[in-house]
């Protein structure tokens, strides 16, 4: 019963911590650059073209350089991701995206490491991955000194 409670406790933490984040500048920096992206008409068209062009990349690379369009192909991916890259709308999102997958992973490695420094936190982010002992889960070779 007591585990239950506390469990109930640290869970109503968790919420509000939760929402401290969804009211946070970051989080409504981010709805916001959402927002403008998903009302970008332009932004919109490039993405669509990118993901056409991916379904082509990925065509192209099963057969590598021996494929004929292979190189043109290529290039055109690379030209189109700059452009998408370049784009003030998606990159704002990208950049706001970015900012406050940082802090979600900080969090993640606090909370993991007050409890224990073995425990393993998955960030996806290398920095972090690092931080942890484990590196990225015990199939690392034991790195992180469990066998």
């Amino acid at each position: 019963m007591i585990a239950t409670i506390e469990k109930i406790e640290i869970l109503d933490e968790a919420q509000e911590i939760s929402s401290m984040i969804l009211h946070s500048e970051l989080a409504e920096e981010y709805r916001s650059c959402i927002y403008m992206l998903q009302q970008d008409r332009e932004a919109q068209k490039l993405i669509a073209d990118f993901q056409r062009m991916k379904e082509k990349y990925e065509e192209v690379q099963r057969f590598g350089k021996y494929h004929p369009d292979f190189r043109t192909v290529s290039k055109e991916t690379r030209e189109l991701k700059r452009k998408l890259d370049l784009h003030e709308s998606i990159a704002n999102f990208k950049t706001a995206e970015d900012n406050l997958q940082k802090v979600l992973d900080e969090i993640s490695v606090l909370l993991g490491g007050a409890v224990s420094k073995y425990i393993k936190v998955p960030t996806g982010n290398p920095y972090f991955d690092s931080i942890s002992s484990c590196g990225g889960g015990c199939g690392s070779g034991g790195a992180c000194g469990c066998k």
